[in-house]
């Protein structure tokens, strides 16, 4: 087991300022935002200190009901091997559905979506992390996630799911206990109980991330101060076990590098007082058996990916809520879903928002409504602004101009050059096509 110690999320926002923070043993970077040819010079800085880096993927969709891509699995385990990483980490999640096995189209979610906890997701879940294990080249942790509704029908509690699909494939855990006080709140489950039925030996480290509450729902920003509630079960962890590791989350609303110092400080303080109570009175952990895995049969997987595409469906095209899920819920989700994909593509095309000012996030919103992603952010925000044009805006003739200029740099298969003679050569090309 390797002993990580006390970290932050490395972040391009606070790269500087985690540089110079005391007392930080490790980070953690997001897998899909670092190139393994051209890592980020202070990753590279941290890594000649010392510092253990952990390439943390978003995209797989272990979850789903397809097996894992071996593209995805492919690029995760080169990030592993540039950073010199112990181990790599991913969610317990699906985060695409449709495609072959229901033969729609596929649909993209953009963010981490809950499993049902049922004997089919957990067969189908179990083969594809002993996949994802046999195409990586170090170990591999999988993190539960937050959520904002529950599946109907589900046959296991969190933390029943979580031991036995660590007892099946003998896979680590990434234990995220402000993804304990979300679902705590949004679906009145017990964190206490959820820790009480882990596997503790098989945990590798821990996320510990901010929130805020808005209409009785628990939404897991990582972009607020960590509340009492989420360290309060950090220490309840703490009080069963020595986590190997630790980690303060923050991917947005970045606060001033002294107060991420306080936050950390008091994580520390948490885990103390948890450590002081398990050497008052500590706890057995359970044991697990060998990994035994056996192959989802098709129709299982079958199943999964109906039920699976008929929610993405309802969350980000707009179709009939399945039966028995909570209405009301699935409409928040699908708000939450369509504000992160604005925000996302405002990033990934920063000129978007420049162009079409304080227009960008309610057309983008209308947009959502009615077009899911069907790839990735920079597919999207090229087909939004496809969109858009195609429907005769902006209204401002200078606006549409420069998006049409826009999506036409980025359309093809090669950047446009911007060589004088080439741009004529272009524009008496579009004249004498339109003659």
């Amino acid at each position: 087991m390797v002993r990580l110690g006390t970290g932050i999320g490395w972040r391009p926002e606070i790269a500087d300022a985690v540089e110079r923070m005391p007392g930080i043993d490790w980070v953690e970077t997001v897998a899909e935002n670092v190139c393994p040819g051209h890592l980020p010079e202070s990753l590279l800085r941290l890594r000649e200190r010392g510092v253990t880096v952990v390439p943390h993927g978003v995209s797989l969709g272990l979850g789903g009901a397809e097996r894992p891509d071996e593209g995805r699995l492919t690029a995760l385990a080169e990030r592993a091997t540039a950073l010199g990483s112990p181990l790599v980490t991913e969610h317990i999640a699906f985060v695409r559905a449709g495609g072959a096995l229901t033969a729609s189209p596929r649909l993209e979610a953009g963010h981490l979506l809950p499993v049902p906890r049922t004997r089919d997701a957990l067969d189908v879940l179990c083969e594809n992390v002993r996949i994802a294990q046999d195409a990586l080249p170090v170990p591999l942790a999988v993190e539960n996630i937050a959520a904002l509704f529950s599946w109907p029908g589900e046959e296991m509690t969190e933390g029943q799911f979580l031991y036995e699909l660590a007892d099946r494939t003998g896979v680590r855990l990434l234990i995220d206990v402000a993804n304990l006080h979300t679902n705590h709140v949004n679906r009145g489950e017990d964190p206490a109980k959820a820790l009480a039925e882990l596997p503790l030996e098989a945990l590798a480290y821990v996320h510990v991330a901010g929130g805020f509450e808005r209409d009785g729902v628990w939404h897991d920003s990582h972009a607020h101060p960590v509340p009492r509630p989420v360290l309060d079960i950090l220490t309840d962890l703490a009080s069963r076990v020595s986590p190997p590791g630790v980690l303060l989350e923050r991917d947005e609303n970045f606060p001033a590098p002294a107060e991420l110092e306080r936050e950390l400080d008091t994580i520390r303080e948490a885990l103390a007082t948890g450590g002081s109570r398990r050497e008052a009175a500590p706890v057995e952990p359970a044991r697990t058996g060998a990994p035994v895995v056996a192959e989802a049969p098709a129709p299982v997987r079958e199943r999964l990916a109906l039920a699976q595409t008929a929610l993405l469906s309802a969350l980000v095209a707009g179709t009939p809520a399945p039966e028995g899920f909570d209405r009301v819920r699935l409409g928040v989700q699908a708000r939450a879903l369509a504000g992160k994909r604005a925000d996302v593509v405002a990033k990934v095309a920063p000129e978007l928002p420049v162009i079409l000012g304080d227009g960008y996030r309610p057309a983008f919103l209308a947009y959502a409504q009615r077009n899911p992603m069907t790839g990735g952010y920079r597919r999207d925000a090229l087909d939004f602004a496809g969109h858009l044009l195609d429907e005769g805006r902006p209204t401002d003739t200078g606006a549409r101009a420069e998006l049409r200029e826009w999506w036409r740099e980025r359309s093809g298969p090669r950047p446009r050059s911007r060589r004088p003679a080439v741009r004529l050569a272009r524009a008496t090309r579009r004249v004498l096509l339109r003659r």
